[in-house]
């Protein structure tokens, strides 16, 4: 039986830029390994990746679903700077325990997943504009609760966040010869669950389905009996909730409560779902994409702060170009589509 050839043309747009990126992140870090090796030969460098950027995982799923629908969201950085402000303020002056804290985080990222998404869906108000002005209210609101940055010192919370999950046989011995184990963060395995329970509502899932289906075309979406303001609804009602999840994970990672917390993390969540192939004109767009489009702007920061290159303008230009290159992309196949 003779095997089919597949070619570029028999992907979908998904796949391809899926495939895309995917691409670029191995390029990126076997190039990191040949050319700068050190660290980058070490499987704890790649664990310390995910470490660093678990909560930022789980922004971005939250972001590529209101994406997918065609909608945008902004307010997640200053969702989780409240939400590590709050919850920090609830241990350390109020005698809180860590369960309610986790309580309080999913809360607030609810209450502002459903209080924009019913501005965005049933009044019909720019997603942009509710959510710049939700981004603000959350950034004013984090001052209101404590104006002074801070550690944590409740020890259940301490202890759960220096609790590391052992990856066997992946350690490597340090300067001194002692074998050390290869270890990640609590956040890394929330993380990691996030991205396989949004990949199966998004793949296997009506409501997954009708996502993509309101992102591609939201007329021919209504005409199909889809409820287009619903599905609008809940995919930022999803985000509000991954902002939750999202902001205690980054609290966890961070230790610690400030309205600083969390600058410019919307624009790196937009980025990374870009960059993994999600299109800001919805109907297309990826989970496993986005992740990898996390770990691709991550890679980018270290590649730039092992060749000594520490300024933070340097970060920032190496990800504006990364960014470029896959909006160029992804013109490419609109064009390719439209074209088809």
């Amino acid at each position: 039986m003779q095997k089919k050839k597949i070619s570029l043309k028999d992907l979908t747009d998904t796949n391809l830029l899926l495939t895309i990126t995917i691409v670029v992140f191995f390029l990126m870090y076997i190039g990191a390994i040949l050319f700068q090796g050190g660290g980058f030969t070490k499987p704890q460098t790649f664990f310390n990746l995910l470490n660093a950027n678990a909560a930022l995982v789980i922004l971005s799923c939250g972001l590529s679903l209101v994406m997918i629908t065609g909608g945008i969201d902004i307010s997640v950085g200053g969702v989780t700077a409240l939400i590590s402000m709050c919850c920090a303020v609830y241990l350390d002056f109020h005698g809180g325990n860590v369960f309610t804290s986790l309580l309080i985080a999913l809360g607030i990222g609810l209450a502002f997943g459903i209080f924009q998404g019913a501005l965005v869906a049933y009044l019909d108000i720019q997603p942009f504009i509710v959510t710049l002005a939700g981004m603000f209210f959350a950034r004013g609101l984090t001052t209101i609760v404590n104006t002074k940055p801070f550690n944590v010192a409740n020890k259940a919370f301490t202890d759960l966040k220096m609790t590391r999950v052992i990856v066997p046989g992946m350690g490597a011995p340090n300067r001194r010869g002692v074998y050390v184990d290869a270890y990640v963060e609590l956040g890394v395995v929330v993380a990691i669950l996030v991205v396989v329970a949004m990949f199966v509502l998004l793949r296997w899932t009506k409501l997954g389905r009708s996502f993509y289906a309101v992102g591609g075309n939201a007329q021919s979406a209504l005409m199909l009996g889809i409820n287009v303001k619903r599905t609008r609804f809940i995919s930022h009602v999803l985000c509000g909730l991954l902002a939750g999840i999202g902001g205690y994970v980054y609290f966890l990672h961070v230790g610690s409560g400030s309205a600083a917390h969390a600058t410019g993390a919307e624009m790196d969540a937009i980025a990374s779902s870009i960059i993994g192939g999600t299109m800001l004109t919805g109907g297309v767009g990826n989970i496993v994409g986005t992740f990898f489009g996390v770990l691709s702007l991550g890679t980018i920061q270290n590649i730039v702060s092992s060749a000594g290159l520490d300024e933070a303008w340097w970060s920032g230009i190496t990800r504006a170009v990364m960014l470029c290159l896959f909006l160029v992309i992804q013109s490419v196949v609109m064009a390719r589509k439209k074209k088809a």
